[in-house]
């Protein structure tokens, strides 16, 4: 009986293998995952190898999502220090990370691919991809989602980037996970002596709501978060209700955004309860923990609002019934 694809993916990673026995366990999994999804994951600034592995593997399990995990790593110093260094080991590694997209977008076994980019390895994610739109004339089809989380990068270079992989209907979905509470963001900005990182922005501030409306792009705003991560930079990974609303997506075989219902609906359904507890629709959003903005899922806070302030109208109705007080 063919095993757990992330237990496997630890076994192998800590052994020395060769390519032929890296693809026959990559086409082994394959077989295992109902929709021959591929989740490659590529880590951040100051990661080695061996923390990489750690936090993908903590990530493939938490959300138990079924895909065959990939990782990709760059050579990262290890170091608080080198920011520069691993700025440009990330610039370095563009080749590389398209060659393994292409590869794994081209194997016939492969049904789609998910990225999942996190602080630096966004930046590397987003050239890379804009890399492969340039020289290829569009990012391969098979790659249907990008999830950037805290991502490192220039909020300007980011949209030239997404712009250059062509329009909404020829790219990957694209998610952000971003939090304004995010220290080692506020770090990076003051290194680069430039304005918010991408990572940081307020969403629902102009132009950033217009500008990610009309690209398509949904945001999972993460600052009321509280989560164990001391510099709040991988809250993506520390709240086990975001990793598992993510799996559940990959394991419909949909894109974020793509469902009548939006990914907030699952964290809405469960503060709604505690909004009708303080008996105010307020309450819907001061009580949850993720704001998720996207077309459909503001649409969906409006139903839900609406739906609540006829619960607490047939609630309240009974306790005046001859109009007295009116």
């Amino acid at each position: 009986m063919p095993g757990n694809p992330a237990t496997e993916f630890v076994t192998l990673k800590a052994d020395v293998i060769d390519r032929s026995q890296a693809l026959a366990w990559f086409r082994r999994s394959l077989r295992t995952v109902p929709k021959r999804q591929v989740l490659v994951f590529i880590h951040g600034f100051n990661n080695r190898f061996d923390d990489a592995v750690f936090r993908f593997a903590q990530i493939v399990h938490d959300s138990h999502a079924p895909v065959v995990p990939v990782l990709f790593t760059w050579p990262s110093r290890g170091s608080v220090w080198a920011y520069g260094y691993d700025r440009e080991s990330t610039a370095y590694s563009r080749n590389a990370l398209e060659s393994l997209l292409k590869a794994i977008s081209q194997d016939p076994g492969v049904g789609e691919v998910s990225i999942l980019a996190h602080s630096m390895g966004t930046s590397l994610a987003l050239e890379t991809l804009r890399q492969m739109a340039i020289r290829d004339g569009r990012v391969a089809p098979k790659i249907r989602n990008v999830l950037l989380a805290a991502p490192d990068v220039d909020v300007d270079l980011a949209r030239e980037a997404i712009m250059d992989m062509g329009p909404a209907a020829r790219r990957p979905s694209i998610t952000l996970f971003v939090s304004q509470d995010d220290r080692a963001l506020a770090l990076s900005r003051r290194v680069w002596g430039s304005e918010v990182r991408l990572g940081a922005i307020n969403p629902d501030q102009e132009p950033y709501r217009t500008q990610f409306e009309q690209s398509g792009i949904t945001v999972l705003d993460l600052t009321k978060l509280r989560a164990g991560d001391p510099l709040n930079h991988g809250k993506f990974a520390e709240s086990p209700e975001v990793v598992q609303l993510i799996g559940t997506r990959l394991a419909a075989g949909q894109t974020v955004t793509d469902s009548r219902v939006g990914l907030g609906d699952r964290i809405i359904q469960v503060t709604a309860g505690a909004a009708t507890a303080v008996g105010t629709a307020a309450g819907l959003a001061v009580s949850a923990p993720v704001a998720v903005l996207d077309p459909q899922t503001r649409r969906s806070i409006g139903g839900h609002v609406d739906q609540l302030g006829r619960s607490l109208s047939d609630t309240v109705a009974p306790l005046n019934p001859a109009g007295l007080g009116q």
